[in-house]
């Protein structure tokens, strides 16, 4: 898997992160509904552990470590999930999503997918210059 591939499967993830989140929200009066959430960086950063490769950061984009160069062709296929809290309950009819929580969450990953299209731009850029050299 190269970097590209990498930053595809991360942006998928924020995609499908938003959804998630503006479903939480258009069901916060809902009776019963559980908010979702999406699973994706702590995967990728267990299965890097897993092989040995660099350390990176939450929501960091492994390039190096201590001097280290990462090997992109060997990073893991790492796809994000879907999952269900049911472990809180915020309203008294089961329902538990919280509004603000849910609202901060959307604007936070919206930051991210934002860093992530613009890192894309700026890497092929650069491709581009190096191949076309102006």
């Amino acid at each position: 898997m190269n970097v590209f591939q990498l930053l595809q499967s991360s942006i998928d993830a924020a995609t499908l992160r938003q959804s998630v989140y503006a479903n939480n929200i258009a069901n916060a009066e809902t009776p019963g509904y559980k908010r979702q959430d999406v699973a994706f960086e702590s995967y990728l950063q267990s299965a890097l552990d897993g092989t040995g490769q660099a350390q990176m950061g939450q929501y960091h984009i492994p390039v190096s470590s201590g001097g280290n160069s990462v090997n992109v062709n060997t990073l893991p296929n790492v796809s994000p999930i879907v999952y269900t809290d049911n472990s809180t309950t915020v309203e008294n009819n089961g329902n538990n999503v919280d509004i603000t929580q849910e609202m901060t969450l959307l604007a936070e990953n919206q930051v991210r997918y934002d860093t992530l299209v613009q890192d894309v731009s700026d890497r092929l850029t650069r491709m581009r210059t190096a191949i076309t050299g102006s």
